[in-house]
């Protein structure tokens, strides 16, 4: 429980260093943030080289979604650098979120439905709070914008939980053996 709780505080602080960071047109809090959280996570993680994958593999995913999000016109970041599309505060923030993917939504591993939910509800608040801390801006109407964020994290969420869950699956087979 305690490893909970610290990852989960660990990565609120990230999320709040990113935006505030952002908001005030700094990338480099968030990077930091990131990079501690990082390192410290990786050093204990009894799943390292799956959370490696799992960074590489949201990071490739991050920047189609932001992509598509950013050249649709849904969505302008604040501290833009060094892409306009994924900032390096936002990359950081999804290299933060990889590394919850195990010991925090271990829960939605082969539960699909409700991680689509989650993700549905729960990413579009996340980029809701970085919009009132001046880190985005959503085009008009919001409701768009939300609309596109809850449609790509109601497939983003169960699929970067189904792949922790494949390969959390595949190195306990390879374990026993």
């Amino acid at each position: 429980m305690m490893a909970f709780c610290t990852t989960l505080a660990a990565y609120e602080l990230v999320w709040l260093a990113a935006v505030v960071g952002a908001g005030h047109g700094l990338a480099w809090p968030g990077a930091a943030a990131a990079a501690l959280f990082a390192a410290g996570r990786l050093s204990v993680s009894p799943c390292r080289r799956i959370e490696l994958r799992l960074i590489a593999v949201t990071v490739a995913l991050a920047f189609v979604l932001e992509g598509l999000w950013v050249t649709s016109g849904l969505i302008a970041y604040s501290a833009p650098w060094p892409f306009p599309t994924a900032p390096l505060w936002l990359i950081a923030l999804w290299v933060a979120f990889a590394l919850t993917l195990v010991p925090l939504f271990g829960h939605l591993h082969g539960r699909p439905k409700l991680a689509a939910l989650l993700g549905a509800v729960g990413g579009p608040l996340a980029y809701a709070g970085a919009a009132r801390g001046h880190a985005l801006q959503f085009s008009t109407p919001v409701w768009r914008s939300l609309a596109a964020l809850s449609l790509g994290w109601a497939i983003a969420l169960p699929a970067l939980t189904g792949l922790a869950a494949r390969w959390v699956r595949q190195s306990a087979a390879e374990a026993e053996r």
